[in-house]
């Protein structure tokens, strides 16, 4: 029988930590509430203490969710565990996370301390916590580098003293695997009192190793993993919830389960990416955009005859609609005629023979291939009428912002025009008028390539018809010209017997 694994995020507090990516106490409830609809156990949801910001997001965190343990980090200082339990005393279930440095780093040149005086002071907070609530989780920090019979000496204590959870961060993301697991087998032979708390993971990244060595953590007995959504956090980052979650899944060796709903994931990772203005890297596993996208034609045709011969997860376990089928010039004939088939062709025998020629061609010398690109290809095959054609975009200001675009769809040109908030959305709101498109808007990302005031903007944006999604993309010096580029370039990407009405 498998036993519960706890997910500690930590999205909200060590997550938030990254320059840049700072929220305000609306955006974290919104946060918050999507974390509980995604199944997490806790929830930290800040430092108290460190500003009135983080102290009233508590608060108000504590009030907006009711099934995960909200928990507040402190110090190890009796003035930061007060302002944590103030903090906490609207939370249904409420947890303080105090903690102090045990390796000899931090004992020697952070605390300016000794080893028995950083236990007493450990011992006195866990006590201290208590008064407070029930529920008290001691962090070791540095733990990855501290002496292993030094480290199971200070549990023994502040289990003794009430912690009902021992955190062993990985504060420096300093261990490789074997070593990680090898401190939480330690600590499971040698503390004696150690089946009265739970052990939790925390790990950072510093050196790629923060989901291998929590799948380590939790093999050698570790049952609470504290991680981030995306694997956001200082520095490098810190552990990848999804990543946990669905290595776990994957390997049903492992005898753990999570209370994650992991057809959630994709969808708070976007959330988590548009509130933080942290863009997902294409390549993330799990839930970067190219996750589940395959480009070489032997793959392809591979996932199209059975998608396992590729895929290690179904794209629609984590709330992906489907697999991406990316025409390149490695592409092969069954990925040609899968694209062709969206398209509303159908193209069999020496017909898709001599088109596919045609397609390698254009392939070799062509770094994307558009829906415009194959209906060239096949234009004798199908009609063209539905194609959509950037023709031209303007907009001024005049008190308010008002665009005006004229696109070529067929043989026909038509206009209109819209206000909006800035140029970029009076211009999208102009292309709608005329397509009528039944899509939502999900993610718009603008990334600079190119340095000086002459920068080149690449737009990547993902729209939704019901829950397949869409990508465009394009690239201009001119942020609202690219922005309207690849709002069409998506629309053209929907297929023909789904595509959009013409006004």
């Amino acid at each position: 029988m498998s036993e519960k694994l706890w997910i500690f995020d930590t999205t909200l507090r060590d997550g938030e930590q990254v320059p840049g990516c700072q929220l305000n106490t609306r955006e974290k409830i919104v946060v918050a509430k999507a974390l509980e609809e995604l199944g997490v156990d806790v929830i930290e949801a800040g430092f108290p203490i460190s500003s009135p910001g983080d102290f009233n997001s508590v608060v108000e965190i504590s009030k907006a969710v009711s099934n995960p343990i909200i928990c507040a980090l402190s110090r190890a200082v009796e003035k930061d565990i007060d302002v944590a339990a103030d903090a906490l005393k609207y939370a249904k279930k409420g947890r303080i996370h105090t903690g102090i440095g045990v390796s000899p780093f931090h004992i020697q040149y952070k605390l300016r301390s000794t080893p028995d005086e950083i236990i007493e002071r450990a011992v006195r907070a866990v006590k201290y916590a208590k008064r407070y609530v029930e529920d008290v989780e001691f962090y070791a920090e540095d733990a990855g580098r501290a002496e292993k019979d030094f480290l199971a000496r200070i549990l023994e204590q502040v289990i003794k003293a009430g912690a009902t959870v021992v955190n062993i961060p990985d504060t420096t993301g300093y261990c490789l695997p074997e070593q990680y697991g090898a401190i939480i087998r330690h600590l499971k032979e040698n503390v004696s009192n150690i089946d009265k708390a739970i052990i939790a993971t925390h790990c950072h990244n510093d050196l790629g190793m923060a989901t291998a060595n929590t799948i380590s953590g939790v093999q050698n007995g570790a049952r609470q993993v504290e991680v981030t959504i995306n694997g956001i956090g200082e520095r490098a980052g810190n552990t990848s919830m999804e990543e946990v979650v669905m290595a776990i899944k994957c390997h049903h060796d492992i005898p753990i389960h999570t209370s994650i709903v992991t057809p959630k994931i994709y969808e708070t990772s976007r959330l988590i990416s548009k509130l933080m203005n942290m863009p997902v890297q294409p390549n993330k596993a799990i839930v970067g955009r190219n996750a589940f996208a395959h480009s070489s034609g032997i793959h392809q045709d591979g996932v199209l005859k059975h998608r396992e011969n590729y895929e290690i997860i179904d794209p629609k376990d984590v709330g992906v609609h489907e697999s991406s089928i990316v025409l390149t010039a490695r592409s092969g004939r069954a990925a040609l005629k899968h694209h062709l088939d969206a398209l509303g062709v159908v193209l069999e025998g020496e017909a898709l023979k001599e088109v596919y020629e045609e397609f390698l061609v254009m392939a070799d010398s062509k770094r994307d291939i558009t829906p415009k690109d194959l209906l060239s290809l096949v234009g004798k095959y199908m009609d063209e009428s539905s194609f959509i054609e950037l023709d031209k975009v303007s907009y001024e200001s005049n008190g308010e912002i008002k665009s005006t675009v004229s696109l070529k769809i067929g043989d026909k040109i038509e206009v209109a025009s819209s206000t909006g908030n800035g140029p970029v959305d009076a211009v999208l709101k102009a292309i709608e008028k005329i397509v009528k498109p039944d899509i939502e808007l999900e993610e718009f990302l603008i990334q600079a390539i190119t340095a000086g005031s002459d920068d080149v903007a690449k737009v990547h944006m993902r729209i939704m018809q019901g829950k397949i999604p869409y990508y465009g993309f394009s690239s201009n010096t001119d942020i609202v010209l690219a922005s309207a580029q690849a709002f069409v370039d998506a629309l053209n990407k929907i297929p023909v017997k789904n595509k959009v009405t013409v006004a």
